[in-house]
């Protein structure tokens, strides 16, 4: 840039003709239908690119970029997503520990229950069997007691007759051990 601002120091003065602008012209060699030629290929070339080359790379950074932020959106719908799920896998497990506290709490107490109800059983079944065997025994005594009263009977009328020396008759059997059962039971 330095030989521009030298040549154009070292300018003559103004003339009547065009002055500096006119002597740059001339310096640069500049023609004008050669210049506006240029400048129209250059339009043209700049309006090519810009269509065909520069108007698609453009469309496809922004498609990228459009890409891009609906990856960025999706990540953070993701995330959002993932903290929810966290949230209520959490909310899950704490309620499967609640719940399996309830069981094992109910299981303890239903087995007390349990426990207690067989406890009751056991003690009315052998309540039951006591009072069998009392029963059984009861009639075993009764069995034996009218086995003995009948023995003894036998025995006092078999010893009256023998000391009295007479056969007795069934009434007087009779009458004789109604008398010895109501002297021994008294």
């Amino acid at each position: 840039m330095t030989p521009i601002f030298d040549l154009l120091a070292s300018a003559p003065p103004v003339e009547a003709d065009g002055g500096v602008a006119g002597e740059i012209l001339r310096a640069f060699k500049i023609d004008w239908p050669y210049f506006i030629s240029q400048c129209v290929s250059f339009l043209i070339v700049a309006i090519l690119l810009k269509k065909f080359a520069f108007g698609p790379i453009q469309a496809m950074l922004e498609q990228r970029r459009n890409r891009i932020a609906e990856g960025e959106a999706k990540l953070k719908q993701i995330e959002q997503q993932l903290a929810e799920s966290e949230r209520t896998t959490a909310a899950a497990i704490a309620k499967a520990n609640e719940d399996a506290a309830r069981l094992i709490n109910e299981a303890k107490t239903s087995a007390a229950a349990l426990s207690e109800q067989k406890a009751q059983e056991a003690i009315a079944s052998a309540q039951q069997i006591l009072a069998k065997a009392e029963a059984a025994a009861a009639a075993e005594r009764a069995a034996i007691k009218a086995e003995l009263k009948a023995e003894f009977g036998r025995l006092v009328t078999a010893t009256t007759a023998q000391v009295t020396g007479k056969v007795l008759t069934s009434d007087d059997q009779a009458r004789i051990n109604k008398e010895a059962l109501a002297s021994v039971e008294a």
